[in-house]
Formats: C-alpha cells, structure tokens, sequence
C-alpha cells in the first residue's frame, strides 16, 4: 500500500508559502545547492503528485518550459488533479483528472502499486487532506523566516492530532530544515 506524504514548505511561525506573505521570495531566494540537490533526489521518490486546480494550473504555466533543477522530475513524474470543474489536463505532460470523491480517490490511489504519493501543493487542498485523516506522513521543509501572516499549514480540527518525528535533516548554510512526521497512532 502506497503512503500519502504532504510535502510543504512553512515559515517559522506554520504560515504556507501560498499567497503573498513573502514566504515564497524567501524560498526563491535560498541559494543552498546541498538542500537543493537533496529536494530533487526526494521528488524523485514519488510515485505521482497530487495537487488540486489551482495548483495545477500554476504549475502547469510554468514547470513544462522550466529549466530549474527541478523540472524535469515534475514533469516526468505522472500528476493527479482533484477537481471537479477542470475538464482535461492536456498542459502538462503525465497529468491525469480525479473528479470523483477525494477520500475515495485516494484510497484507490493508495491500492495501486508503484511508490509513495506527494500532495504538493496549495493550502486548501491540503487542508482537505489533513481534514480527511488520509496523509501518512507530514514532510515540512520551514524556512529561515517568519511572517507574522498568511494561511496556517493545519486547518482547525475538531481534535488535536498527535504526531511523532522520524526523521530531521537541516541544512546549515540556508537555515532549511525538513522534518518528517507521522501520525502518532500509525
């Protein structure tokens, strides 16, 4: 069975990248090619991507002409949208439309073999994982910043989630931290 991981990158003070808290120019701006190179071998290790439309129509305007170190694992690797009004995803190459019940396209997601699933990106559609109880492990990278504002990564929960470490790297020259969680229970 194919694990979800929710890959993010945070502030200090838990504020996502989206929106326009400054925390993505921070991202932009690390020059760090250890973290870097380091980022891409773990792109590498996804099975597919899963995003929702707003998202993949970010991406889709910018990774399939990109020359960034990056973009050849995001457009090589197979994507999954979750939307129900996005009508194809002919954009962006190996990129296919999950339009049904999102806990129950995961589930048939997760069944299929092959490796690991990477939410990447878009606050609400990870929120609406977190909510669905369907991610596996929690893989932050928290930048060397802190905004003050912007979109939290958790959503309010009707309870409190326990979650335990396994793994930290840190990447001294950029401050970057990547720290993977799971929840306590698994």
């Amino acid at each position: 069975m194919r694990k979800l991981i929710l890959g993010f990158y945070v502030s200090l003070d838990g504020k996502s990248a989206d929106g326009d808290n400054g925390i993505r120019d921070v991202m932009m701006g690390i020059d760090d090619l250890e973290q870097e190179e380091y980022f891409v071998a773990r792109l590498w290790e996804a099975g597919a991507f899963l995003m929702g439309r707003n998202t993949y129509e970010a991406m889709a305007g910018y990774w399939p002409a990109s020359v960034h170190p990056s973009a050849k694992a995001m457009n090589e690797i197979p994507k999954v949208v979750f939307s129900r009004t996005l009508k194809t995803a002919d954009d962006w190459p190996e990129t296919r439309i999950a339009g049904g019940d999102t806990a129950e396209e995961i589930a048939k997601l997760k069944a299929e073999p092959g490796k690991d699933l990477v939410a990447a990106g878009g606050t609400q559609f990870q929120h609406s994982l977190i909510k669905l109880g369907v991610v596996d492990e929690y893989r932050l990278w928290v930048l060397p910043a802190v905004t003050g504002k912007g979109a939290p990564l958790f959503p309010e929960l009707a309870a409190a989630v326990r979650l335990r470490l396994v793994k930290c790297t840190t990447f001294s020259s950029s401050g970057i931290l990547e720290l993977c969680y799971v929840p306590a229970d698994k």
